[in-house]
């Protein structure tokens, strides 16, 4: 009896989500030993990009160097974007919608 009330219930959270059709409209990616890039982009809008790669290859400083931006359009129906940088001195976005910390 108890199999049956879960199968039930969760047939019925099966059938009351949302129908959600996206699909891949584009991808593209190319990953090397040193560095990386990728792409892609959705049928509802959304998009992301990013590349990166090892600074300092080999020394005690090696680190990654990532750059990109994504999209996408929200529930009010406006697309935010957000640009990225992250490296040794972390991850530092910058969009539209951000707010951005005063001067010092």
């Amino acid at each position: 009896m108890k199999f049956l009330i879960v199968f039930v219930a969760l047939f019925a959270v099966a059938l009351a989500a949302p129908a959600n059709d996206v699909t891949i409209v584009r991808s593209e990616s190319d990953v090397g030993p040193e560095n990386f890039s990728y792409a892609y982009e959705t049928s509802d809008g959304t998009s992301a990009k990013q590349s990166g790669l090892v600074k300092n290859v080999g020394t005690e400083q090696e680190a990654l160097a990532v750059q990109g931006s994504f999209k996408f359009v929200a529930d009010d129906g406006v697309t935010y974007e957000i640009n990225y940088v992250a490296d040794e001195n972390g991850f530092q976005p910058s969009g539209a919608h951000l707010p951005v910390a005063p001067e010092v």
